[in-house]
């Protein structure tokens, strides 16, 4: 189980001495390009990756340097990961950056193939299906697919980080990685977090309504009907 990161004060980083440990920070996504976030979202999104950093920057001072980090949706490392992150304008990219001028090393955390594979499914997914026998087909091989893409996460864990050092993984919350029984897992999670889901809630379902108004709204061509 994952130990929440405000339990974690220096008298207690003795508990971690001779261990690997794994820093968990939660990616956040809005699910638009990033020049139609509205600027509240824009606010939230800065602050909580600043708070990230604050964070991280304490367990650093209490637990040792991060010297490897993980990303999700990254399969490859060092500078081409790094430029990744930086074109696809992902809000990580700044503390990564920082952790590698440090003397991280960021890991291709992700198979290529396997992360395709799994993401070309979830769109044949979005669409809409007249067969329902094809249907669970495509969610049987897409849950195979996403077993397998975590699978190797974990792999790729177990294999780079070695005793006593400490990682950094940047995932989505909802994710399976079954993490080494030896792993030490501290969970990131800012106050800007909360902030962040609730605004979120907020704008998916004033978006939903405001699509629902527009679609029941009659065409100019379609006059109201009398009273």
């Amino acid at each position: 189980m994952a130990q929440e990161l405000t339990r974690i004060t220096r008298p207690a980083a003795g508990n971690y001495e001779g261990k690997r440990k794994l820093l968990l920070v939660p990616l956040i996504h809005v699910p638009v390009p990033p020049d139609a976030i509205p600027p509240e979202g824009v606010e939230i999104t800065g602050r909580y990756w600043e708070q990230v950093d604050v964070q991280v920057r304490a367990v650093q001072n209490a637990l040792g340097s991060v010297t490897h980090v993980y990303h999700e949706n990254t399969p490859e490392g060092g500078a081409d990961g790094l430029g990744y992150l930086e074109a696809s304008g992902q809000g990580s990219h700044s503390l990564v950056k920082s952790l590698i001028d440090e003397d991280a090393t960021l890991e291709a955390t992700e198979s290529m193939a396997i992360m395709a594979e799994s993401l070309d499914l979830q769109r044949c997914l979005m669409q809409p299906l007249m067969s329902p026998e094809v249907a669970g087909r495509l969610q049987e091989w897409f849950t195979e697919a996403t077993r397998r893409r975590y699978e190797f996460i974990a792999e790729t864990i177990d294999a780079t980080l070695a005793g006593d050092e400490t990682g950094l993984l940047l995932i989505n919350e909802r994710h399976q990685v079954q993490f080494p029984a030896d792993l030490e897992v501290i969970y990131v999670a800012p106050p800007a977090l909360d902030e962040f889901r609730r605004w979120l809630q907020n704008w998916t379902e004033q978006m939903q309504r405001e699509m629902a108004a527009q679609y029941d709204a009659p065409s100019p061509e379609e006059p109201e009907p009398a009273g």
